[in-house]
C-alpha cells in the first residue's frame, strides 16, 4: 500500500502529509477534544469550546439541571467534565512529548497536587463511619472538582497564541456584561425574569428573590446575589483589559461590558463582592499607567453620580453595611464558626473527612478556606492554595517580563481577577456556587497559558 494512500479507496492525504499551509494553522490552539476517536466531525478549538463553555455557565441558570444525576447535572457541569475527557484523549494521542520543565506550566502542576488530596481524602471519607447522606455529596464533589479542572485544562495547555488569548478574554467580558444587564433588568424590575426559562429535559429547584432594606438584590442567572457580586467582581478587571486592549466593531461592544458591570455590581448589595472588587481595584489602580487611572477614576465617577441620583439610598444602605458590622448577625455567623472548625479539623487534620462530606446541617461556614480544612484538612487547603497562588505568579510575571502595553495589562489583569475571587472566597463557601468555581478556574487556566505563551516566546529568541 502506497503511504500516501488508502487501499481500496480514494487517495487522500494522511496526517503526516497535509499540506504545509494547514500544519501552519497553529495560531488557533488546537487542542482537539476527542482526539482520532472523533477525527471525522468538526471540533473547535481550546477558545471556542471554551467559550462554549462560558456561554452555559452564564446563559443556563444553575437551578436547571438533568433530574437523573442532580446536582451534577448541570449543563456547564457536564461541559466542564466533557472537556476534562477531551483534554485526557488528546493527551494520550499525543505523538511526541515536549520538553515541559516547571516554570511554564505551574497551574497545572498544583491543580494535579489539589486532585491527589482531593481523592485522598475521597477515600478517607469511604473507609471511615460514613453517614449516608454523605456519600452522595462526596461524589458530586468529586465530579464539580473535574469539571472546573477540565475547562482550566483545555485553556491552559490548548490555547497558544496572545491571539487567541485576546479572542477569549473580549468573548468572556462580553459574557459579562451580558450577564450584568440580566442583573440590572431584575433590578429595575423587581423580577426575577429567569423563573421563565424553561428547558425541556432539565428539571427546576425554584427561584427565590433577594432583598436588602427594601432592594431588589440582582443575581443574573446565578443562585445567590453574593455570588452574582463575587463573579463580577472578577470578570470587571477582564471588561476593562478588553476594553482598552481589545479589538471592537464599534464603541458600544467596546464600553458595553464595562458600564454593565461596574453598575450592576454595586447594586449586588454584597459585603464579600464589594471587599473583593475593592482588592482587584487597588491592584489595577497599582499597576495601571497614569493615562489609564485617570480615565477610569473619571468613569468612575460618572457612574457613581449617576447611581447616586437613581437610586438616592444606594451608598447610605452600602454604608450601613459597613459601618454596622460589629452587630450584623451574618459576621456573627462566620466568627462564631471557627471552634467548630477546629474541632472537626483536629479529628482528620491532614486530609480532612472528606470533600463534600461536611452538610449544610452540620454548619456553612461562609468561608471556603476554612471549609477546605475541615473537609481536605491542612495538606489539601494548603494545595488548592498553592493553585491560587501559581495563578497569581504566572500573571504577575506575565506582567514584568511582557514586552508590549497590552500584554503587561493583561498580566495585571489576571492577577487583580485571581485575587478578588481568592479574597472572595474566605468571605462565603466558593466550593457551593458552580459559576463561581467555573470563572476562577477559567481565569486560572488563562493566567496558565498567558505564562506559558510569553516563557515559551522567551525561550525561543534566547
Amino acid at each position: 500500500m502506497n503511504s500516501g494512500t488508502i487501499e481500496g479507496g480514494p487517495t487522500r492525504t494522511l496526517p503526516t502529509q497535509r499540506p504545509a499551509r494547514r500544519q501552519a494553522r497553529t495560531g488557533r490552539g488546537r487542542l482537539r477534544l476527542g482526539g482520532s476517536l472523533l477525527s471525522s466531525l468538526p471540533k473547535p478549538d481550546a477558545v471556542e469550546w471554551s467559550l462554549l463553555y462560558v456561554f452555559f455557565l452564564y446563559v443556563i441558570p444553575s437551578r436547571l439541571v438533568v433530574p437523573a444525576l442532580g446536582s451534577a447535572g448541570a449543563i456547564s457541569m457536564l461541559v466542564g467534565l466533557t472537556s476534562i475527557v477531551g483534554w485526557g484523549v488528546f493527551q494520550l494521542s499525543r505523538i511526541s512529548s515536549t520538553a515541559d520543565p516547571w516554570q511554564t506550566r505551574p497551574v497545572r502542576r498544583c491543580l494535579v497536587a489539589f486532585w491527589l488530596c482531593v481523592g485522598i481524602s475521597f477515600v478517607v471519607a469511604m473507609t471511615r463511619p460514613i453517614a449516608a447522606d454523605e456519600v452522595s455529596p462526596a461524589l458530586v464533589a468529586i465530579l464539580a472538582v473535574l469539571s472546573w479542572s477540565g475547562i482550566l485544562l483545555v485553556v491552559n495547555d490548548g490555547v497558544t497564541t496572545l491571539e487567541r488569548i485576546n479572542v477569549l478574554t473580549t468573548g468572556v467580558a462580553q459574557a459579562g456584561g451580558v450577564l450584568a444587564l440580566l442583573g440590572l433588568a431584575q433590578f429595575a424590575t423587581g423580577d426575577p425574569i429567569v423563573d421563565r426559562i424553561s428547558i425541556p429535559g432539565l428539571s427546576s429547584a425554584p427561584t427565590e428573590l433577594f432583598m436588602r432594606d427594601g432592594f431588589i438584590r440582582p443575581f443574573a442567572t446565578a443562585t445567590h446575589p453574593i455570588e452574582f457580586g463575587l463573579i463580577l467582581a472578577m470578570l470587571a478587571p477582564v471588561a476593562l483589559h478588553s476594553a482598552f486592549h481589545g479589538r471592537h466593531y464599534n464603541g458600544l461592544t467596546q464600553w458595553f461590558p464595562v458600564a454593565a458591570i461596574a453598575t450592576c455590581f454595586a447594586l449586588t448589595f454584597s459585603r464579600s463582592a464589594y471587599v473583593a472588587g475593592g482588592v482587584a481595584l487597588l491592584v489595577l489602580l497599582a499597576g495601571w499607567p497614569r493615562k489609564t487611572r485617570k480615565v477610569v477614576l473619571i468613569g468612575m465617577t460618572g457612574i457613581g453620580i449617576m447611581l447616586a441620583a437613581a437610586v438616592p439610598r444606594l451608598f447610605g444602605v452600602v454604608n450601613a453595611m459597613f459601618r454596622n458590622v460589629s452587630t450584623d448577625p451574618s459576621i456573627a455567623s462566620r466568627t462564631d464558626s471557627y471552634d467548630l472548625a477546629w474541632s472537626f479539623v483536629g479529628h482528620d487534620p491532614l486530609f480532612g473527612r472528606g470533600l463534600g462530606t461536611f452538610l449544610p446541617k452540620y454548619r456553612i461556614f461562609d468561608n471556603e478556606y476554612l471549609a477546605l480544612l475541615v473537609s481536605v484538612g491542612f495538606v489539601g487547603a494548603a494545595a488548592f492554595v498553592a493553585l491560587v497562588v501559581a495563578g497569581l505568579w504566572c500573571g504577575a510575571r506575565v506582567y514584568y517580563r511582557a514586552s508590549t502595553p497590552a500584554t503587561k495589562d493583561l498580566g495585571l489583569t489576571l492577577v487583580a481577577s485571581l485575587l478578588a475571587g481568592g479574597v472572595g472566597m474566605a468571605t462565603f463557601d466558593g466550593f457551593a456556587f458552580p459559576m463561581t468555581m467555573g470563572t476562577f478556574f477559567l481565569l486560572l487556566g488563562l493566567a496558565g497559558a498567558t505564562h506559558r505563551i510569553i516563557v515559551t516566546s522567551e525561550s525561543e529568541h534566547t
